[in-house]
């Protein structure tokens, strides 16, 4: 439905919306017309912040509390949303876990739970987002700048899940293009978020890694997710955008 806002009228739900990426981008498409669900695990209070925000938009807020990593959860949140909005038109699969470690220190269950959180439950809200969106419905994954260039060691496992998920795109793209659904994924490079701070211990060095020399912002991930989510980016699909400062130039 293309109005003066693009997603006027359109439900979403952004997984991992509490904080970061997430909650900048549930707002960013709560401005532009959306009604948005999002899930979280803890941060209750960040959660009713967010919610509280979508509201002062004017926009309905609906706050999930879900975890990636419980399958049931993964699928059940798209499931919810789309009951509680009578529709779902678009999905940001943002959620992730990162675990950087050597990799002579990670165990299985780091393993387990990064794939769990990062690839299976990205595929499994696909996977049911597809079946209850229509024609011209959304897909928006969040990928990493580390897909394309691991600056150094200890990045083994959390590259490995977010280069599973670009396969995971191009093949839905291949799968729901027949029905006018499309897919993107987005990668940011180092961002000012709570997990990754700007002013954090290894900040200078990852800011120095980018062509821009400096840390991007949530915002501006969610600028591109809420393009993708709109009518502009109709006919792009299976496709790869950085927003990483040049991290990968």
């Amino acid at each position: 439905m293309s109005t003066k806002n693009g997603l006027e009228g359109r439900a979403v739900l952004v997984t991992g919306g509490s904080r970061g990426i997430g909650a900048a981008t549930a707002l960013r498409l709560a401005r532009e017309g959306a009604d948005v669900a999002f899930t979280y695990v803890t941060g209750e209070e960040r959660a009713k912040e967010v919610a509280a925000a979508i509201e002062a938009a004017g926009r309905t807020a609906l706050p999930l509390r879900a975890d990636a990593a419980d399958p049931g959860d993964a699928a059940g949140a798209v499931e919810w949303a789309a009951d509680a909005f009578g529709r779902l038109d678009v999905l940001v699969n943002n959620a992730g876990v990162g675990v950087i470690a050597p990799l002579d220190t990670l165990a299985l269950a780091d393993v387990d739970r990064v794939l769990a959180v990062n690839v299976r439950a990205a595929f499994l809200a696909a996977q049911a987002a597809a079946g209850r969106m229509a024609r011209g419905g959304r897909i928006v994954t969040v990928g990493s700048c580390m897909t394309a260039r691991v600056p150094g060691p200890g990045g083994t496992l959390y590259a490995m899940s977010k280069s599973a998920l670009i396969g995971l795109n191009r093949a839905l793209a291949r799968e729901l293009g027949g029905r006018g659904i499309t897919a993107n994924i987005v990668h940011p490079g180092p961002i000012d978020t709570d997990m990754n701070p700007v002013d954090g211990p290894y900040a200078a060095d990852q800011a120095a890694l980018t062509a821009l020399g400096r840390f991007g912002t949530a915002e501006e991930v969610a600028a591109t997710v809420a393009f993708l989510a709109g009518p502009a980016a109709a006919y792009v699909t299976g496709a790869e955008f950085a927003v990483d400062g040049g991290h990968a130039a």
